[in-house]
């Protein structure tokens, strides 16, 4: 004890120094200690979980596009993006590693380090996308540090080609481009997710924290389209185009009764499985962007306003004699053929314009416009198609005599393919317009009557007389005939408006039919754009393609025969 007090009285300046010190220490520990877990502690919990929580964006599946049997025309399919954060500079794989990824991406070892360069202050960047879920783990078997793998989505078309230009295509992003897939967007996208996670300084996930918010699948969509008839429609368009060396063409298939499109076909078009083919015009849906002079087929219209006003009868006979005319001093004929004096039907049996043009000039301007109009010509379709045109009839046929003419055998005016399609639907219906869809009509879903916009008889008159343009002895369409139905339908020819006028040489052929005659179901409409092989008229070159096509789909869709014939 005495030793301890005199230890203590000969080093008290220095222990007292080591309490000073271990006092301040402590204290200092303590403040750290207090401001640490108290004073900064939102502070401190909120800067750690800036650098390790993280939202990770978890993408919606887009909704698939169905046939009307519920077969896919557009489905996603999951795939992966390969990304690298540059800025971090803690992708350092070895040239073994290296080598290996760039075989398994096809992108070569000098394109990786030149992306990697050029982007080296950036925090995000695709080496990349579409990558295959075989592939996709292959890369992580070779377990480069820094390089990460996001799952996405990317749209698969099961029939191609066959209804590209309808269905349209989605970027590498999964949002719509064109057709119904830009159409139908905001449906067929859905909400993409959140969930939290905690990351590690390599930005590897090392826990998930919870769903921030649960993705939202897009929405189905079923079509009106039957993959049957695209199918049958697509292929008989491309043959015909080649048999007579047309530039392009479209061919559409309405259910009379319904309004649904069951075929929209466009060729030549493009497989929306490969990316970068969209560049081209085979990407449009021709059939409702495009517009054309629609030739002697609106000259059943023409006829149709001349029976509704009463001024003449199915048997009214016409003077076509010498087989041209001149209104207004400039000529209108019948292409060097004289027919004298004929009959209405036959004025239709053999497209005669001088025919056409003497009966609707004794009818008031007006009538005939207005019955155009109301049939849908000029006008929206109704089914918002992008990039769909409305066509458009001269302003001057409500003045001038010629130019009045000229719209009865299709010059002067303008239309897409699916207008015309409509007007021989309505026609076909006893002249009650049903609303054209693209997406199928529920069973238990009304279609709205409203009053015929042609009155059921001159309807049914005008139905039989365009069966005489499939007889023989001058019917121009006598191609068009359906083995075991009868047929009624009208052709039409077009000369191509150029820079110097109409081209004698370039022509547009038509044919739009309704069959069976005496029961209609279907509406079939053919068009090819400058055929330059064999023949021209729209009987000659629409008409053998609309023959196959009616023919198969009536049989498809088990619609009976009404004119029933022994087979020799």
């Amino acid at each position: 004890m005495i030793y301890l007090k005199k230890l203590l009285s000969q080093h008290f300046p220095r222990v007292i120094v080591i309490v000073i010190i271990l006092g301040i220490s402590v204290s200092a520990l303590l403040y750290r200690l207090i401001n640490l877990t108290i004073v900064n502690q939102h502070f401190l919990v909120t800067q750690c979980t800036e650098r390790t929580m993280r939202d990770m964006v978890i993408p919606s599946f887009r909704g698939i596009i169905l046939d009307r049997n519920n077969d896919p025309l557009a489905v996603s399919t999951p795939v992966y993006a390969l990304w690298i954060d540059p800025k971090k500079s803690d992708f350092t794989p070895s040239p073994l590693q290296l080598s290996q990824l760039s075989k398994l991406i096809l992108l070569p070892v000098k394109e990786i380090n030149f992306l990697i360069q050029k982007n080296k202050t950036r925090q995000f960047v695709y080496l990349q996308r579409d990558i295959s879920p075989q592939v996709a783990t292959q890369i992580k078997n070779l377990q480069i540090k820094g390089l990460f793998l996001e799952k996405q989505y990317r749209r698969f078309y099961p029939d191609g080609e066959t209804i590209a230009p309808v269905i349209g295509f989605t970027n590498i992003d999964d949002e719509g481009q064109e057709g119904l897939e830009l159409l139908y967007n905001q449906w067929l996208k859905g909400q993409s997710g959140l969930r939290r996670v905690l990351k590690d300084r390599y930005g590897e996930v090392v826990a998930n924290i919870g769903m921030k918010k649960d993705p939202i699948p897009g929405q189905n969509i079923v079509l009106s389209i039957d993959s049957r008839l695209q199918y049958l429609a697509y292929n008989e368009l491309v043959k015909g185009i080649q048999q007579f060396g047309a530039k392009y063409g479209s061919i559409v298939i309405l259910n009379i009764h319904t309004g649904e499109i069951l075929a929209m076909a466009n060729a030549p078009s493009f497989n929306p499985n490969i990316r970068g083919n969209e560049i081209n015009g085979n990407h449009k849906n021709r059939a409702v962007t495009d517009l054309y002079e629609p030739g002697s087929s609106i000259k059943t219209f023409a006829m149709t306003s001349a029976l509704m006003s009463g001024k003449y009868h199915v048997n009214s006979m016409i003077n076509t004699h010498p087989g041209y005319w001149l209104v207004e001093g400039k000529k209108i004929e019948d292409d060097g053929h004289d027919e004298g004096v004929i009959d209405l039907t036959r004025i239709l049996q053999v497209s005669s314009n001088v025919g056409m043009s003497k009966v609707i000039l004794t009818i008031p301007h007006h009538v005939f416009l207005n019955l155009l109009h109301q049939l849908g010509f000029g006008q929206p379709t109704g089914i918002n198609f992008p990039g769909e045109s409305d066509g458009y009839i001269n302003k001057n046929a409500q003045t001038s005599d010629f130019v009045y003419a000229t719209v009865s055998f299709g010059y002067a005016i303008s239309a897409n393919l699916l207008q015309l399609a409509h007007a021989y639907a309505t026609l076909a219906n006893n002249g009650v317009p049903v609303p054209l869809t693209i997406l199928k009509v529920q069973s238990n879903q009304t279609i709205h009557s409203t009053t015929p916009i042609i009155p059921p008889k001159i309807s049914e008159e005008i139905r039989s007389m365009l069966e005489s343009v499939l007889k023989k002895g001058g019917g121009t369409a006598t191609a068009a005939k359906v083995y075991n139905y009868r047929v009624t339908g009208k052709t039409g020819t077009t000369r191509i408006l150029g820079p110097h006028g109409y081209d004698k040489t370039a022509h547009n052929s038509f044919f739009v039919g309704v069959a069976p005659a005496t029961r209609p179901e279907l509406v079939v409409a053919v068009f090819l754009h400058k055929p330059a092989k064999k023949a021209y008229l729209g009987g000659d070159v629409a008409g053998p393609i609309f023959s196959r096509v009616m023919g198969d789909a009536l049989r498809i869709l088990n619609v009976p025969p009404d004119d029933i014939q022994t087979q020799h």
